[in-house]
């Protein structure tokens, strides 16, 4: 069985890392998407990181 890699996303604001989300490796810039955050209770920008 193939796994797919996760990209991990995390609060821009807070730092917290909330989300993983399958990824794409033909993608030359990082992912940014506004999601809620639940330690800062707030729709907030998350980043891809490494």
């Amino acid at each position: 069985m193939i796994m797919a890699a996760k990209l991990v996303l995390a609060c821009s604001v807070c730092g917290s890392r909330n989300y993983s989300v399958p990824s794409n490796r033909n993608q030359s810039v990082r992912l940014e998407i506004k999601k809620f955050c639940n330690t800062c209770n707030a729709h907030t920008l998350h980043k891809e990181t490494k």
